[in-house]
């Protein structure tokens, strides 16, 4: 069976919660002590609970559970399509440059 695109796989008139997973490559650990190298990154846990939460200021999400373990994360988000329905197309464009560090004045050019 070919895979679906998202767009036909999220529905809010169904649902507005949904189950996210992340997981890394290559046995690399997020998490906790690598038995293959020997190294800790326990102090990762709070960097990523710390983003993970920062996401609610630049989306119109709330996240209603997360959980990091030590090689991939899993969060339950709510999206808040009353909130996106009430941002404007600028308002919109000025939340891009938080995620990925585009330049605004390029992108309010096409407004």
């Amino acid at each position: 069976m070919m895979p679906r695109p998202r767009r036909t796989q999220i529905s809010l008139e169904d649902t507005p919660y949904y189950h996210c997973c992340s997981r890394v490559v290559r046995r690399a650990f997020l998490c906790g002590d690598d038995k293959y190298t020997g190294k800790n990154y326990d102090y990762r846990r709070g960097w990523v609970e710390t983003l993970i939460l920062q996401l609610t200021d630049v989306f119109a999400i709330d996240v209603a559970a997360y959980a990091v373990m030590s090689n991939h994360l899993h969060v339950v988000l709510h999206i808040d399509i009353e909130e996106v329905n009430k941002w404007s197309d600028r308002e919109e464009l000025n939340r891009t440059p938080i995620v990925n560090g585009m330049d605004v004045n390029f992108l309010l050019g096409f407004i």
